[in-house]
């Protein structure tokens, strides 16, 4: 009687697990089918105005004319600088919540409100960046005030990432380093750090093609829709790719959409790109360690 009822509830077990397996198939089916509607649309609309000349001219009132190279400049300056500051506060944020602070309602606090930060829509962390950097610092609208408007926004994703990326290297590795005479901090840069570097990457990657693919930040804290000449400095003028292609699709002639069509297709190349050298970076620390 009891391998009969032990049988019964594993068949059971085995049909749910077969119906939610296949809940899921047909969940990732249907995201990846949108996906390349997505794609093949911004393909066969933009592919016959992809050009060198697209890429290296600026914007202009004229379709033939028009390029995407001020948004191009401007996005490599941009993330430039939100890359670094970014990846060195928020590493060194988790580093600290997980190596060194002590767990009291304090810390708990910390780590739950760095948690909904990662939540938080985007045009919040503009209106923050407006009004510390643009107004309280006086940096105005150029592209420090940018840069660091969009580290503020990637700033928790990255902390969280690095976090569970420092959590998930076994505490027998931090203690066998303690125990061979290590000390705190060397057992951190030449344990921890190493094994924690994929996970961190990983994170961090996310975090960046969504700084690169953000508009209305960068609305509030006053990148140009269309501007002719590449920054030079941290207090120049600047627009990005995101900005010049919303500022195609606002215009009313159809031929606009394809311009921005084309330029969509340029970020998508610069996001993978940006993503295979850090996927690359990540394997080869991975393999050293």
């Amino acid at each position: 009687m009891n391998d009969k009822v032990n049988y019964s509830h594993i068949k059971g077990r085995v049909m749910k697990n077969a119906v939610v397996k296949w809940i899921f198939i047909m969940a990732t089916s249907v995201a990846l089918i949108f996906l390349a509607l997505l794609i093949g649309r911004v393909l066969s609309q933009g592919v016959g105005y992809l050009s060198i000349d697209f890429l290296k001219n600026y914007p202009a009132p004229y379709i033939e004319e028009a390029g995407l190279f001020a948004g191009i400049m401007g996005s490599l300056a941009m993330i430039s600088i939100t890359a670094p500051v970014s990846m060195i506060l928020g590493v060194c944020t988790a580093l600290y919540l997980e190596e060194y602070a002590r767990d009291n309602k304090f810390t708990r606090f910390i780590r739950v409100n760095v948690q909904n930060l990662a939540g938080v829509p985007s045009i919040v962390f503009g209106l923050l960046g407006l009004t510390f950097f643009v107004y309280l610092f006086e940096m105005g609208y150029t592209l420090i005030a940018g840069a660091l408007t969009m580290s503020l926004l990637v700033l928790p994703i990255i902390v969280v990432a690095a976090q569970e990326a420092i959590r998930s290297v076994p505490s027998e590795i931090r203690e066998a380093s303690i125990g061979m005479g290590a000390t705190k901090w060397q057992t951190i840069w030449r344990i921890v750090l190493p094994a924690a570097i994929p996970g961190i990457l990983t994170g961090s990657i996310l975090a960046f093609s969504r700084a690169i693919g953000e508009t209305a930040p960068l609305i509030i804290v006053g990148a140009a829709t269309a501007i002719y000449s590449i920054p030079d400095s941290l207090f120049s003028k600047y627009t990005v790719m995101p900005m010049q292609i919303y500022s195609w699709t606002a215009r009313p002639q159809e031929e606009w959409q394809y311009v921005a069509a084309a330029g969509i297709i340029v970020l998508l190349i610069i996001l993978l790109c940006m993503n295979a050298i850090a996927v690359w970076i990540r394997n080869k620390f991975q393999k050293r360690f």
